[in-house]
């Protein structure tokens, strides 16, 4: 780890006059190269982000899992493949989203004897080493909607006293819902922020389909702040709560 534990200091200079598009592609490159915390030695690869820089709904996850190491590609296991179906039926178009994660490394441990790595939850500490990138990736883009997926994406984009369980599926005004929101562009017109689940979470609930209708209800929540011309043909309407 370095001294400071920050990814800070592995940021490149975006060049003066570039697209976003490009800013993310410099990014993703400069990240590769991250030793900002510890988990980079266990790790395969960065994964960085996908979706383009103009997307409408940004959603931010906890890091990578065991497929996405594999791949460098985010959201792409066995949660990432329940995430595009129920982004597909509230309406959501992959192609209008951004997916990023928090924390850009696998963290994961194996038992004795076994080659099965299994997911880590990030420590505050690198939930705060690696904050430099997700900061940098939000200064380029300019989503309608933010969606936080789990506890560790409220806490990276949010801070560490946000109570997803008391707010899952509200709109809150974004970026004023942070507790530092000058960390974040002011946006015109203003973004809306929505927390709930990671999809992991529906996959490992005893009523796994009751777990998936409410994710569903979130992401419809989230979809509604779209304009309808840019929301997918399976939109429903959210529902009260």
């Amino acid at each position: 780890m370095t001294k400071s534990g920050t990814a800070q200091s592995y940021l490149p200079t975006l060049r003066p006059g570039g697209s976003p598009a490009q800013g993310l592609d410099t990014l993703r490159e400069a990240a590769q190269r991250c030793r900002g915390c510890e988990l980079y030695q266990g790790a395969n690869q960065v994964v960085f982000s996908e979706g383009p820089p103009d997307a409408a709904v940004v959603m931010v996850g906890e890091q990578p899992g065991d497929v996405e190491d594999k791949k460098g590609e985010p959201f792409v296991g066995p949660a990432g493949r329940l995430l595009r179906e129920a982004m597909e039926e509230a309406g959501i178009p992959v192609g209008d989203t951004y997916l990023t994660n928090a924390v850009k490394h696998f963290k994961f441990h194996q038992d004795s004897g076994s080659k099965r790595r299994l997911h880590d939850t990030p420590k505050r500490t690198e939930i705060v080493a690696c904050r430099p990138w997700l900061l940098a990736e939000f200064a380029l883009l300019r989503p309608r909607v933010v969606v936080a997926l789990g506890a560790v994406a409220c806490s990276a984009l949010v801070g560490p006293a946000f109570r997803l369980t008391k707010v899952r599926g509200q709109l809150l005004d974004w970026p004023d819902v942070a507790d530092h929101p000058e960390d974040y562009p002011s946006l015109d017109p203003p973004a809306q922020f929505v927390a709930t689940v990671h999809p992991s979470a529906v996959l490992r609930a005893d009523d796994r389909d009751a777990a998936r209708a409410a994710f569903v209800a979130d992401l419809i929540a989230a979809g509604a702040v779209m304009a309808p011309d840019r929301r997918g043909s399976t939109a429903k309407r959210p529902s009260a709560r």
